[in-house]
């Protein structure tokens, strides 16, 4: 590393990185995107090699973690490859990736073999009615069956994320802690966010918050809190009754967290989106396809970018468009 880090405007260190590498994804789920849905065409996204390259500056200026996302990034061929370049940056603390696990039973020991270090892998539901409803073209025993190849290849501290959603599947919380505990998984519960316009169902509706899903969870467990990290946005709680599982609570609405904020994302199109919540953004594509030897202009223009990383969101439980981007279009 060249001993260069990146802070932002209120002197908050920026040592975290989401890329991107697809919007486009084998499933639909309700909360994320459209039934019918346009992805970009291909010479609007980056190349796995200037995605590299992406990660390869932010890590000379002190990226610790970086977290590949999509879409689902596991069905952009040449993933594994990108994978084992990333892994290998001198400095670089933590790879991981963001699945819908739909391709992990074929790929789980291909990832670890890479170098990637954990996985997090979206499931909303254990009824397979219900998954195919939130999921739209999703395969649940697919799924699971990834689940337990990311075991079997000896990945250690995977995952599970929950997007809950009330009247959907609230229902099913525990029952998912009873699923993360007997194959020995952390969980995360996450409130919905109001990321581009849907028309499935009503967010405000739907909105269950993390303290509704904490009540629910004393129902059958006690929780401890806890003050681990894994230096993303999860606040995490141990069960008395199963200390070897986390749970986390993803709480962008009722509890924001932007105090501590350590993010940015990069889009597949090349844009550098400094907060979630906000269209605050810097197109570092120009630069990659115009100057692709030149690395100082690109560490020099991701430097520049901190000073718009704005302080916090604005989520509110709302059916209001707050950011009019999908969540695939900006990475999960």
């Amino acid at each position: 590393m060249s001993g260069r880090i990146l802070v932002d405007a209120f002197s908050r260190r920026i040592d975290y990185l989401r890329m991107s590498v697809t919007d486009r994804c084998d499933f639909r789920c309700v909360y994320c995107m459209t039934e019918e849905m346009e992805f970009l065409p291909r010479s609007q996204i980056l190349s796995l090699d200037e995605v590299y390259r992406v990660a390869e500056s932010f890590v000379a200026l002190g990226t610790r973690k970086i977290r590949l996302t999509g879409g689902e990034p596991l069905i952009r061929p040449g993933v594994v490859g990108l994978c084992e370049r990333v892994a290998a940056l001198p400095g670089l603390k933590e790879l991981c990736m963001t699945t819908n696990g739909s391709q992990l039973k074929k790929l789980a020991r291909p990832l670890i073999d890479s170098g990637l270090n954990r996985l997090n892998i979206s499931l909303d539901s254990l009824e397979n009615e219900r998954f195919g409803e939130l999921t739209r073209t999703g395969n649940l025993s697919q799924v699971i069956e990834g689940i337990d190849a990311v075991i079997a290849a000896g990945f250690q501290n995977t995952k599970l994320n929950c997007v809950v959603m009330k009247g959907r599947n609230d229902g099913e919380i525990n029952d998912l802690i009873r699923f993360a505990i007997d194959r020995q998984l952390d969980i995360s519960f996450i409130e919905e966010m109001p990321l581009g316009a849907i028309t499935e169902h009503s967010r405000a509706t739907t909105y269950f918050s993390s303290e509704h899903v904490r009540q629910r969870i004393a129902e059958r467990y006690t929780l401890i809190e806890s003050a681990e990290t894994t230096d993303g946005p999860s606040r995490y709680w141990r069960l008395a009754e199963a200390p070897n599982t986390r749970v986390g609570f993803i709480s962008p609405q009722s509890h924001n967290f932007c105090d501590s904020c350590n993010r940015v994302r990069l889009t597949v199109e090349g844009r550098l989106v400094l907060c979630l919540g906000q269209e605050h953004a810097v197109d570092l594509m120009p630069i990659l396809r115009r100057d692709p030897g030149d690395r100082v202009l690109l560490e020099e223009a991701i430097i520049e970018s901190m000073k718009v990383k704005p302080y916090r969101h604005g989520f509110q439980v709302s059916d209001d468009v707050q950011v009019v981007r999908l969540m695939n279009m900006t990475g999960g």
